[in-house]
């Protein structure tokens, strides 16, 4: 299947045609995809069929590994854990048998709400985004979290969407996507922590809602545009680099994968999509292009302790 990339030149959009699909199960609510370089496999979650996936491209198999409870995104440990974020806190998961053991509980008392976008600092340190089961406004804060400390950022957010940082950790991304408007602000690169309040990055686009993203290697911000079937690429300075457009209309988060972050891996939704649409049969499908682009940047390892 092919994907469009509109590379901006002049303003104007330029297509050209690019490789791109990643077999595995459909998902109803695709996300949190990360990459671990030293195993060379992908992980992704469905939140709301409870369900946590496993791509190892070694083998080309997809494995699908069942959660108790809604779960969004893991950060690596090392070889042997990783860090799951769900609906109740911070478990401890064993690469190895799939064992869960809680870290750290997360509005664990709160039963209206659930985790979603989060992402690691280069400092290792981990922002972590909620929000409302049933997207409750103002229900959902960011947190962040190191060595076991966990802090309250921001609250009063509807969807915590677009969690991601520069590649010198100096600044932090986030938006609350119904606002469409992706947020900024200076970050002390050692730990990850606010030393500046938020401001307006890039002006709002009409593409679809801002979704999750990552960085790459030059600093460029990509976002997940959901019901905007694809990827939208700006720069440092907030311009419109580049667009992807995927088969999917709900993508949802994207991640830089192989040894060297060459190519992006998007998963999507299907919840809600009309049977009968152009893009049924590809919605909740995860897609991986080769861009020709820039070296990604692939996630640090959290740290616990």
């Amino acid at each position: 299947m092919a994907a469009i990339v509109r590379d901006y030149e002049g303003g104007k959009p330029v297509a050209r045609e690019v490789w791109t699909r990643l077999e595995g199960e459909r998902c109803v609510l695709g996300e949190g995809p990360t990459y671990d370089r030293h195993s060379d496999t992908v992980w992704w979650f469905d939140i709301l069929e409870k369900a946590l996936f496993e791509h190892c491209f070694a083998d080309g198999v997809t494995r699908r590994h069942i959660l108790p409870e809604l779960s969004s995104a893991l950060a690596r440990v090392d070889d042997n854990r990783q860090l799951l974020v769900t609906e109740s806190g911070l478990y401890l998961r064993n690469v190895a048998d799939g064992s869960l053991s809680l870290h750290r509980p997360l509005e664990a008392d709160n039963l209206q709400t659930r985790s979603n976008d989060s992402r690691v600092h280069p400092s290792g340190a981990f922002w972590i985004g909620t929000m409302g089961k049933n997207a409750e406004e103002g229900a959902g804060s960011i947190y962040w979290y190191r060595r076991g400390e966990v802090r309250r950022l921001y609250s009063g957010i509807t969807v915590t969407n677009a969690i991601c940082f520069s590649p010198d950790g100096s600044v932090g991304y986030f938006t609350d996507t119904p606002t469409l408007q992706i947020m900024q602000v200076s970050l002390d690169p050692q730990t990850g922590l606010p030393v500046g309040e938020p401001s307006p990055f890039a002006a709002p686009s009409r593409d679809g809602e801002p979704d999750g993203a990552v960085i790459d290697a030059e600093g460029n911000l990509w976002v997940a545009r959901w019901g905007g079937n694809g990827v939208e690429v700006y720069s440092p300075g907030g311009l419109l680099l580049r667009k992807i457009d995927l088969p999917a209309a709900l993508t949802t988060c994207p991640a830089f994968v192989g040894p060297q972050a060459d190519k992006l891996l998007v998963t999507s939704a299907s919840i809600g999509v009309d049977p009968d649409s152009s893009d049924a049969a590809s919605a909740g499908g995860v897609f991986m292009s080769d861009l020709g682009a820039p070296a990604g940047k692939l996630e640090p390892d959290v740290l616990i302790d």
